[in-house]
């Protein structure tokens, strides 16, 4: 299946295309952080690896799941920049430090698991590239991308969310990634094809979680529930579900809309823009509780 031509974006900045209205007139908003598939030249200069290894960190083509709702007038925010640049979806002081060449010793750094295991805010490394990179990038370079790219694109998510919530009383983020194909779970179990992320309550009403759950469901697609993705920076930033802000990460897997390879769209596209259709609008006329009990830890 060959790519659609991308919609137009009503607003582009050099972090991110915003699709939709800057000011939403639906409570729903997306954010599609790791799509970003345009690389600089430098940046391709500067990798050990061949473009098609730097394109795994990718969520590919997941922002073609949300063109419907774009259509629909929904505010949908996509990167622009790619996740082998900087990860959006982590705390832009979650640096290693090996990955900068004269890193300054007052700078205030934070380690995490998915650092140590290589994903850090600047990725060094993935599964069958112990190094993506040539050398360590100057403490400049880092700090222009965190300031052109990172915080932008945070900004922009956090005017959405704050103008949706003064035209609807509360506002719901979607956060739309891509996962790769699951084990089973268990002997004779299927693995989910979707994954639904709140922080274990933290980032939304559970009611909401719930629903989207249920969403899922009944288009027969296995759903599940902060395991193995909980969501990351970015609904961690952004929810805040008593001041009536939620966020939702949602984690598809990528053998139900690309190709057999994992690179192309695939005959699955149509029925993953429907099941994301229908989860957004459900969630659009969804009012959550103001007294919902967060989900323990």
């Amino acid at each position: 299946m060959d790519q659609p031509a991308p919609p137009v974006p009503s607003l582009r900045e050099t972090a991110f295309d915003l699709h939709g209205p800057v000011y939403p007139d639906r409570p729903v908003i997306l954010s599609v952080p790791h799509a970003g598939r345009s690389y600089p030249d430098d940046v391709l200069a500067a990798a050990r690896v061949r473009p098609a290894v730097l394109r795994r960190l990718e969520d590919r083509w997941v922002d073609l799941l949300a063109c419907p709702l774009i259509a629909r007038g929904y505010s949908v925010l996509i990167a622009r920049a790619p996740r082998a640049m900087i990860d959006l979806n982590r705390h832009e002081r979650e640096i290693d430090p090996g990955m900068i060449a004269d890193i300054p010793r007052e700078a205030v750094l934070q380690s995490s698991a998915k650092l140590r295991g290589g994903l850090g805010l600047f990725p060094r490394r993935m599964p069958g590239a112990s190094d993506l990179w040539q050398r360590p990038m100057p403490w400049t370079e880092a700090r222009r991308r965190i300031e052109q790219l990172h915080r932008p694109y945070h900004a922009a998510v956090a005017r959405l969310m704050t103008a949706a919530r003064q035209a609807h009383g509360h506002a719901i983020l979607i956060d739309l990634h891509s996962m790769p194909p699951l084990p089973p779970p268990a002997a004779g179990q299927a693995p989910p094809g979707i994954v639904l992320g709140d922080r274990f309550g933290r980032s939304a009403s559970t009611r909401l979680i719930g629903l989207a759950a249920d969403v899922v469901a009944s288009h027969g697609v296995g759903v599940a529930q902060n395991h193995p993705y909980a969501g990351d920076h970015l609904i961690e930033r952004h929810g805040r579900p008593e001041k009536g802000l939620h966020a939702i990460q949602v984690e598809i897997d990528r053998l139900l809309y690309l190709d057999a390879a994992l690179d192309r769209p695939g005959p699955g596209v149509a029925r993953m823009q429907a099941i994301v259709t229908d989860l957004v609008e459900a969630l659009a006329v969804e009012l959550p509780r103001t007294d919902y009990a967060l989900a323990a830890e």
